[in-house]
């Protein structure tokens, strides 16, 4: 039987190793992957410090992948109804195994909550197969949510943005942004990139950018940011009064938090006009807590504070359709600091965590 390396994540605080993994051939309704890129993200270096609950170890990381479909068994469209078979490049809805029968599915509409959810790379243990894609093949399972990429689109253009591309979308999608609306993003990592992106293409008035390192503050720039504040060369103050001085004293009309520190949230508030939104998406893992007031931050100011867990389907392929029709504009290709062997998994993780690269890729 042929075999397929991949990098293993065996257990918390242990560094990625390799492993060779029997490939299966594909059952019905099942399709079969040559990986392409997959990319590396923060979810996956809290996957090795242990910082996520409930994952399976091992696990075979790479939550956003596209690959080169080898073989597919009884599938010929993809989820869209657009033709798929052998040699063509896909890629895939991450969360899988929604139930479609539960509370959050049927009634509140929100699959992204399902119990029952299953995440490629993340959910998946190693012991299961090739169900991520820090490997040179992966396995669909019937009914993974698959997408023809557009021909106007190359692999770099959609693993340059990779998961924060599709939860910036949701992040914006969540605030409801207006036109003309000013809008502060926290965080310069790939999800606030994207959700200065969409911001800009959504008709956003004033955007500012929050963020470190220089290179991702440049970044914010060429994707729509009117300015981009330092944390280095700032404090708090600085910057909610240069917020401020940017919208009347009003402060902006939508904030998004991106950032996963804590510590942005009651700066957030700070900068925040009365009446405006909210919308934190940065916060996958726990990161600690911040003292907020109840009747400053959030009653007073008549604040509306949202919640954004990740993306369901719909952001993934409204993203998709939108990056066809302005690529130009979204250049997430250029998005990628380094591509990684799979031998070279670990220097990649240390690189994302060190924000040496802002998006590393595994290529194997």
């Amino acid at each position: 039987m042929r075999t397929a390396r991949a990098a293993v994540l065996a257990a918390p605080g242990r560094p990625a190793e390799l492993r060779e993994f029997p490939v299966p051939a594909p059952g019905p309704g099942e399709i079969l992957l040559e990986t392409l890129a997959s990319e590396v993200c923060g979810t996956d270096v809290h996957l090795r410090d242990g910082r996520l609950a409930r994952v399976p170890y091992p696990i075979i990381p790479g939550h956003v992948s596209v690959g080169r479909v080898v073989e597919a068994n009884d599938v010929a469209r993809d989820a869209v109804g657009n033709p798929l078979a052998a040699g063509s490049v896909v890629s895939f809805f991450d969360v899988h195994a929604t139930c479609h029968s539960c509370y959050q599915c049927l009634v509140a509409r929100q699959p992204n909550r399902c119990p029952s959810r299953r995440v490629y790379g993340i959910t998946y243990s190693a012991e299961e197969g090739l169900l991520g894609g820090w490997a040179e093949n992966i396995l669909l399972l019937p009914g993974v949510r698959t997408v023809v990429l557009p021909g106007e689109l190359s692999v770099d253009d959609l693993i340059g943005g990779g998961c924060g591309l599709f939860t910036g979308f949701a992040a914006v999608d969540r605030a409801e942004i207006r036109l003309g609306d000013s809008v502060v993003v926290q965080g310069v990592g790939p999800v606030g990139l994207a959700a200065i992106a969409f911001a800009r293409i959504s008709g956003a008035g004033a955007i500012l950018a929050v963020g470190e390192p220089r290179a991702r503050r440049d970044l914010a720039r060429r994707l729509g940011a009117d300015e981009s504040l330092p944390l280095a060369e700032t404090d708090a103050d600085e910057r909610v009064g240069r917020v401020h001085a940017a919208t009347g004293g009003r402060g902006a009309d939508v904030v998004i938090e991106a950032s996963g520190n804590p510590q942005a949230v009651p700066e957030g508030f700070r900068t925040l006009r009365d009446g405006g939104r909210y919308v934190i998406v940065g916060h996958y893992t726990d990161a600690g807590s911040v003292p907020v007031n109840p009747h400053i931050d959030v009653n007073r100011k008549h604040a509306d504070i949202r919640g954004q867990w990740g993306s369901e389907f719909h952001h993934w392929t409204r993203a998709l359709d939108t990056l066809v029709r302005y690529r130009q504009r979204m250049p997430f290709a250029d998005v990628i600091g380094r591509r990684y062997r799979l031998e070279e998994a670990n220097d990649a993780l240390d690189d994302v965590e060190a924000l040496r690269v802002t998006k590393a890729v595994i290529t194997p």
